[in-house]
């Protein structure tokens, strides 16, 4: 075998070699993106949980003080819509926790809805035999308590995407993130200070 066919040979297998040596790496980067990716939507499928769970809490909260409050009808209007976009807000963030708009939307809806509530809250203070009633004194833990758990949810989601985000805009797996499917950042879920990430004060 001459020396030049020895050299080629090398050059083929070093060839080889390093083709083999990207194709793994490129595998360790997509399941790492994977896996980080599973991780931020399982997060989020807990803001989900929370979420429906205060959801589903405010009808029962609506029917309880509109029979103390039947003058008070718009603002028991404002709570219905408000929790009507928020309900429309959650299914669309749902579908792609990945999308800003659909975060954006998610969080707006919520602060609106939080909002609604606030002011439901200060008017129910009038109202000492609504205020009294074990259904409304249980509505209210229950709706301050589902606060919280929204507000942990959503912390461990944005840690969750924040991983993400960093990972794939780091070199060289930001190389490959694009060809794997992960071309974009998980969107974060921001509340102002105001809206959901303080229980609406609540004093009975």
């Amino acid at each position: 075998m001459s020396a030049m066919m020895i050299v080629l040979l090398a050059v083929l297998g070093g060839i080889v070699l390093l083709v083999l040596v990207i194709a793994l790496y490129a595998m360790g980067v997509y399941n790492k993106l994977v896996t980080l990716k599973n991780r931020f939507k399982n997060a989020f499928a807990q803001i989900e949980v929370q979420l429906k769970r205060r959801h589903d809490l405010i009808p029962n909260l609506v029917e309880t003080v509109k029979g103390y409050m039947s003058h008070e009808r718009e603002t028991l209007e404002a709570v219905v819509q408000a929790r009507a976009a928020a309900v429309t807000g959650l299914d669309a963030a749902a579908k792609d926790p990945t999308s800003g708009a659909a975060m954006q939307q998610l969080a707006g809806a919520e602060g609106a809805l939080t909002g609604a509530l606030g002011r439901l809250m200060v008017v129910a203070e009038q109202y000492p035999d609504l205020k009294a009633t074990q259904n409304m004194q249980q509505l209210t833990e229950e709706l301050t308590s589902t606060e919280n758990k929204v507000a942990f949810a959503r912390q461990a989601y944005n840690d969750s995407a924040t991983s993400f985000n960093t990972y794939r805009q780091t070199f060289p797996p930001i190389v490959f993130a694009g060809m794997f499917g992960h071309g974009s950042d998980a969107a974060l879920l921001d509340f102002d200070d105001a809206q959901i990430a303080e229980a609406p004060a609540v004093s009975f």
